[in-house]
């Protein structure tokens, strides 16, 4: 049984329930190190006399390539676990085929938005029952959306061709993890 299970390898670039890759919203921070032992691991900001990794970290693969940016709850704490996860490499994508390349035509082709926030220069659209959530800059919107940060916009309203600026997943933290 043991055996079984080491054969079936996870896909390091599925996008899954509380999941992408191999990392997991249990993962803390000072376990990310492990996770990505063949990539690059960029600390951004690089804290005095970290035991581990800790404090936002951007993941690169051998090629240079950057894949993703993981923010952890609290930065200065290697247990924390990460919180947000911002996607650049189109390989990661969802069972419904969404990736960070993807553009609008796909998000309402297989999945039903919940809410949208305007802020000033973009929009934030989170999608019912996911953890993901996508921001497209409001230059991908028609012109009379673009300048009145108190519009309210509607999904039927934002073009098929429209790109992400982000492709986040976020976790939130788990309660009884940090009590540990």
């Amino acid at each position: 049984m043991l055996f079984a299970s080491c054969d079936s390898k996870k896909d390091p670039f599925t996008i899954g329930e509380s999941s992408i890759g191999n990392l997991d919203k249990t993962i803390q921070m000072k376990q990310v190190d492990s996770i990505f032992a063949e990539d690059s691991i960029v600390k951004l900001n690089p804290i005095k006399n970290a035991l581990g990794t800790q404090g936002e970290v951007e993941i690169f693969d051998k090629d240079g390539n950057k894949l993703l940016l993981l923010s952890p709850e609290d930065e200065n704490d290697p247990n924390a676990t990460v919180t947000n996860v911002q996607v650049f490499d189109s390989r990661y994508k969802t069972d419904k085929g969404l990736t960070s390349g993807s553009t609008f035509k796909d998000v309402k082709a297989n999945y039903t938005v919940s809410n949208i926030e305007t802020t000033i220069n973009s929009i934030v659209v989170f999608l019912k029952d996911s953890e993901i959530y996508l921001t497209i800059d409001k230059k991908e919107l028609p012109e009379n959306l673009r300048y009145n940060p108190n519009v309210k916009i509607e999904a039927s309203q934002i073009p098929d061709d429209a790109t992400f600026k982000y492709f986040m997943i976020g976790w939130e933290p788990d309660a009884a993890a940090e009590k540990e």
